[in-house]
Formats: C-alpha cells, sequence, structure tokens
C-alpha cells in the first residue's frame, strides 16, 4: 500500500530542472518538465550521486558525479536496458504537488 506525501510547491521547481525531496525516509528526485512532474528515486545506483542535481536535457538526465544517464519518465538507464531507477506517481493539486511511495 502506498503513502502520499506532499513534497514542493509548483514554484518549487521551475521547468526544466529537477529538485530533491525527502519523503517517507526516502530520497526522490522530482523533475518539472514542459509535460509535467515526473519523480524517482533520487540515488544513483552507481555511487550513490544525487540526481535531482543532474542536469536535464529532454526527459533525460545526467548525474552530476559520474555521468550515468536515466529517462525522467521511464527510469531506464540510456545504456543499460537492464537498471531501472523505481518511479513514483506524482499528482499536483492546486500549487501542491504530491507524490505516492511504497
Amino acid at each position: 500500500m502506498s503513502e502520499r506525501h506532499r513534497i514542493a510547491a509548483v514554484a518549487d521547481v521551475p521547468v526544466g530542472t529537477g529538485r530533491e525531496f525527502v519523503a517517507g525516509g526516502r530520497i526522490v528526485a522530482l523533475f518539472h518538465l514542459d509535460d509535467g512532474f515526473h519523480a524517482l528515486d533520487g540515488i544513483c545506483p552507481h555511487a550513490g550521486g544525487p540526481l535531482a542535481q543532474g542536469v536535464v536535457q529532454g526527459h533525460i538526465v545526467t548525474c552530476p558525479w559520474h555521468g550515468w544517464q536515466f529517462d525522467v519518465t521511464s527510469g531506464q538507464h540510456c545504456l543499460n536496458r537492464r537498471l531501472c531507477q523505481t518511479l513514483f506517481p506524482v499528482t499536483v493539486e492546486g500549487t501542491d504537488v504530491f507524490v505516492d511511495l511504497p
């Protein structure tokens, strides 16, 4: 069963950027793209880098520590199909952004 967490206001994450939040004991990388908000596990599986601090181009975020890249809409690693970051459902109500965490 998932739990719903308010993690940000819409204005906290400008379009084209990502921000890191802690919710339910997890680090969540929240990205605001032209098509809306996307959330995934914020810890890069390579060396624990902060994905939310990476550069976002289109739907791809690049980890700032070692350059691993993930599609923020699917969680899929860009070179290795066996690697996939956990995605979290996002809803926006008014000016509030919520994520559902397991």
